[in-house]
């Protein structure tokens, strides 16, 4: 669809011909096809039925992924949806009989609710409307009629919630949510379903917690602080009362999970868990047994505290009968007697296995990805050195097979967000880079989550300066080690990974061969004009944390590529979803025709039926490919 026309500027994507070519640059020979790393799986998300007598899963239809059912013992699978257009985006079991899931348009992310009988029948838009966003506020596992949704059917900037019957589709709004300048920005229920805490912004940058002991009663203030301290409140004790479980930095650098009284306003109780060096947000609990079961937390990859000793039992024997692999529950009955098993690697998506308890057997259902042999890939190992100022920045080298002690072209892969981080684990665009010969480098630099307040809060402001810096000291780390080749290094990246490459290329031009933009940032003036009507209530956070137009007008111009072209010397290729509604496509227009009337050609794909990233198996097979080609052009 490279060709599909918008309105105004229709002339900057280059032509087919042009962008042909760059795919068809690639000369060579290869075990693995860009389609092995990027085609959908032929069977993947696995649930349990409540019952525990069917699973249900997502595989293609017509490039598409849908939902089957297959009774547990049966070899046949029943279709129940038949989308062409786009992914179903995400399902859920709705008692035994009924399905829920989400799809958008075109990458609009403009998400909508639809219900389908497990025979296929009684298909239901549950929100037949137009630009409306929903989010998933309780599913009610207990109740199997009603859902609890949020939605900004009213205000698009607001979300209200809704309690809404998945089989009529009748809906009765619960809440309001009607005062843009103290925004209600996230709704909790206890384990009732009944609504009982409310984040409040106020002021753009504080955060008001509100509560009430009964859904009929009127919300009080709970405390006020500002959006820089975590207060997230997981969900309440079992018998329903004040007391919630927290992940909180309220005094502290980290977060830790502890208990809070909304009455009294003050922790209770001694704190549950705590780790030194990371964030720890994750709390796990049984819901039949009613008891705290573990945390789960993130140091270089993800380990587990179990308080319970049935279910530290459980996960032990699992990952002795699964030895290699990361294991994870990815559903249960509901009586907790049956499971769904996902395994993991970093060379591998793994497989799916159906555990049942009473008889403790572990039957295999499907591998995920079984054309790729491990043995093929490269491994990702954690690193870590220090910034120019001293501090510790981690983050992850893949190197090629059998190319670990020589000096190897790299490809340095910031991550989105930027308040996020990058994880271990299977990364197809890391294991498709080191099959074709390159080492990959992912860092997690300040401004990152995970790693605690201080660390996230030294990205403040700081879009193109220290936080780039930290990128580029661990570009000189690999040079300074002899792990690459100083003269073919390339940067790549999408969403905030997209502005580190632009930043990269315009504010240290000579350190990069080439680079690649993948629905980048490009000017910090425009991305903040352009950003959806629902991140508006977070409009003077995000002046805080990246710059404000007017006070810090000339950093910001300082640190937009868009506004710094004449400074760019290398080869870039740009690639943008037109539907994208966190960083506009005039982002990238930008970029490229700034350079263009400089009189460098930049390629320019756009795909027409995407968003915040390509979604639709064609599209990715289409940029993979001219992203390996332009690599190969320039860096081999």
């Amino acid at each position: 669809m490279t060709e599909t026309k918008l309105p105004g500027n229709t002339s900057l994507p280059s032509s087919p011909g042009a962008l042909q070519a760059l795919i068809n640059a690639d000369k060579g020979t290869y075990k693995y096809s860009i389609e092995d790393f990027f085609k959908n799986p032929e069977k993947t998300g696995y649930q349990l039925s409540p019952d525990g007598n069917y699973f249900s899963f997502l595989a293609p239809y017509e490039r598409r992924m849908n939902i089957f059912i297959q009774k547990i013992g049966e070899e046949k699978a029943t279709q129940i949806t038949h989308d062409t257009d786009r992914n179903i985006g995400g399902y859920f079991w709705k008692g035994n009989n009924r399905i829920v899931y989400v799809k958008d348009s075109g990458g609009d992310e403009n998400f909508k609710l639809f219900a389908v009988d497990k025979d296929g029948q009684n298909a239901t838009d549950l929100t037949p409307f137009d630009k409306v966003k929903i989010e998933l506020i309780d599913n009610l596992k207990d109740q199997d009629d009603q859902i609890i949704i949020g939605m900004n059917k009213n205000n698009p900037m607001l979300f209200e919630p809704y309690r809404l019957n998945i089989q009529t589709g009748e809906y009765q709004q619960i809440a309001t949510n009607n005062n843009p300048a103290e925004p209600i920005t996230q709704w909790m229920t206890d384990h009732d379903g009944k609504l009982r805490i409310a984040i409040q912004m106020v002021d753009g940058i504080n955060q008001k917690v509100i509560y009430r002991a009964e859904e009929d009663s009127e919300f009080q203030e709970v405390f006020t602080t500002n959006f820089k301290v975590s207060f997230q409140p997981l969900f309440f004790e079992f018998d329903n009362k004040d007391i919630v479980f927290v992940s909180s930095n309220v005094g502290r650098d980290k977060s830790v999970i502890v208990r809070y009284d909304m009455v009294k306003k003050e922790e209770v109780g001694e704190l549950l868990f705590e780790h030194s060096d990371v964030d720890v947000s994750q709390l796990m609990y049984s819901k039949k047994r009613k008891v705290i079961t573990g945390v789960a937390y993130t140091t270089w990859k993800r380990h587990f505290h179990f308080f319970d000793k049935e279910r530290g039992d459980l996960q032990e024997k699992l990952e002795t009968k699964l030895a290699g692999y990361e294991v994870a529950l990815a559903s249960s009955s509901k009586d907790e007697s049956k499971y769904m098993i996902r395994t993991y690697s970093d060379k591998s998506l793994g497989a799916y296995y159906f555990y049942d308890k009473a008889t403790d057997d572990l039957t295999k259902i499907v591998e995920v990805g079984p054309w790729i042999a491990e043995e093929d890939m490269s491994t990702m190992q954690p690193i870590q050195y220090q910034s120019r100022d001293g501090l510790t920045i981690h983050g992850y080298l893949s190197q090629p097979l059998g190319k670990e002690k020589e000096a190897t072209p790299t490809v340095i892969l910031p991550h989105g967000g930027p308040w996020f981080r990058d994880g271990w684990g299977y990364h197809p665009e890391v294991l498709l880079l080191t099959n074709r010969g390159y080492n990959v480098l992912q860092v997690n630099f300040r401004g990152s989550t995970g790693y605690g307040r201080d660390f996230w809060e030294k990205g403040f402001k700081q879009w193109g300066q220290t936080m780039q810096h930290d990128v580029t000291d661990g570009v000189n780390w690999l040079i300074e080690k002899g792990i690459t080749d100083p003269k073919r290094i390339a940067i790549y990246g999408g969403s905030y990974g997209g502005y580190a490459t632009l930043a990269g290329i315009t504010f240290t031009p000579d350190l990069y061969t080439c680079a690649i933009d993948y629905v980048g940032v490009s000017n910090l003036f425009t991305f903040m004009q352009t950003i959806p009507p629902y991140w508006k209530p977070y409009l003077e956070t995000l002046y805080e944390m990246v710059g404000h137009p007017e006070t810090d007008k000339e950093m910001m111009i300082a640190n937009s590529p868009a506004l710094h072209v004449d400074k760019i010397k290398v080869p870039l290729f740009v690639v943008q979803g037109a539907n994208d509604p966190r960083v506009n496509i005039d982002e990238a227009d930008q970029i490229v025709q700034s350079l263009r009337d400089r009189g460098i050609d930049v390629p320019y794909m756009v795909k027409y039926d995407e968003g915040h990233g390509f979604q639709n198996e064609e599209n990715r097979f289409e940029f993979y490919k001219a992203m390996t080609g332009f690599l190969y052009t320039h860096l081999k």
